[in-house]
């Protein structure tokens, strides 16, 4: 299945996303991104998706590629991040959604379902936990060593400087360095994401995802602490060897989500839908085919 970049103007962002599948299907997955990746990090998963009949869309998320760029921090709210799903898919006008994330784009993706921006049929989130789950571990010892870069990353320009340094040095082993199987990095994959990267002003904006998150809405805490009980179905993708997220963040998802179901893949990194696609896309293929 071939993988088009199209540009989808919601209003509010201009996305640039990469598609696949056929325009007439009534079947929407829409995939979200994390950092410091890009639409980029799908080309595994949609041509799996368009095979399973659905109309995969693969958005560059606000900041990101070709994709509006705002300046400033406040415009990288998690409630402006929701707002683009819902907009999203609205725009792609489908009878039924699946919505599917890694990292940041799982962050969303959940905060997505549980406000219900839009009906979803399925989702799916990869190392990245419920938000619950991760308020309730990110103060333990272990975590907070492995979030040090969330703290670096608040401080102004210099996080900039050196992540762009060297041809995006900082980058590059961002995910050659954090994966188990390297040879899934190579260059030239490297380079789309340093490429990315080293645009003017993509840096600042990539951070200020990360710089934003001490600007939450005033309830958010209340509904983080207590959150409703979600009724979308959901399935958990999870690389065992996550050096930025323990695997205990994932504990407790069950009582928060009436229908779940969690594959853990060890020796698999952070990194899980590009290291190891035959897997993910193995279990993505059997979860979505129609149940009884």
């Amino acid at each position: 299945m071939e993988i088009r970049t199209e540009f989808v103007d919601t209003g509010a962002v201009r996305f640039e996303v990469d598609t696949c599948g056929d325009p007439e299907s009534d079947k929407l997955a829409l995939l979200l991104h994390g950092f410091p990746e890009s639409s980029y990090s799908w080309r595994y998963q949609l041509p799996l998706l368009a095979r399973l009949g659905y109309r995969a869309w693969a958005p560059n998320q606000r900041g990101y590629g070709h994709t509006t760029r705002f300046t400033g921090i406040d415009n990288y709210r998690i409630e402006l991040l929701v707002d683009d799903v819902g907009r999203l898919i609205d725009a792609a006008g489908k009878k039924s959604v699946t919505l599917i994330g890694h990292d940041w784009g799982g962050g969303v993706a959940w905060m997505s379902a549980l406000t219900r921006v839009r009906p979803l049929e399925r989702l799916v989130v990869m190392n990245l936990p419920h938000p619950t789950c991760f308020q309730r571990h990110a103060r333990s010892w272990a975590q907070m060593r492995r979030s040090w870069y969330i703290l670096f990353f608040q401080i102004p320009w210099l996080p900039e400087m050196l992540l762009a340094a060297r041809d995006a040095k900082a980058i590059r082993d961002a995910f050659r360095g954090m994966a188990v199987d390297k040879s899934r990095f190579p260059d030239e994959v490297l380079d789309v994401y340093a490429a990315q990267a080293l645009q003017p002003g993509a840096l600042t904006a990539m951070l200020n995802w990360y710089r934003a998150m001490r600007h939450v809405p005033a309830d958010m805490p209340r509904f983080v602490a207590n959150p409703p009980i979600l009724d979308t179905p959901t399935l958990m993708i999870w690389g065992e060897h996550d050096s930025a997220l323990g695997k205990e963040l994932t504990y407790g998802t069950d009582k928060l989500v009436r229908d779940f179901t969690i594959h853990y893949l060890p020796d698999v990194s952070h990194w899980v839908q590009q290291e190891a696609p035959e897997q993910v896309n193995a279990i993505l293929e059997e979860w979505l085919q129609p149940r009884p």
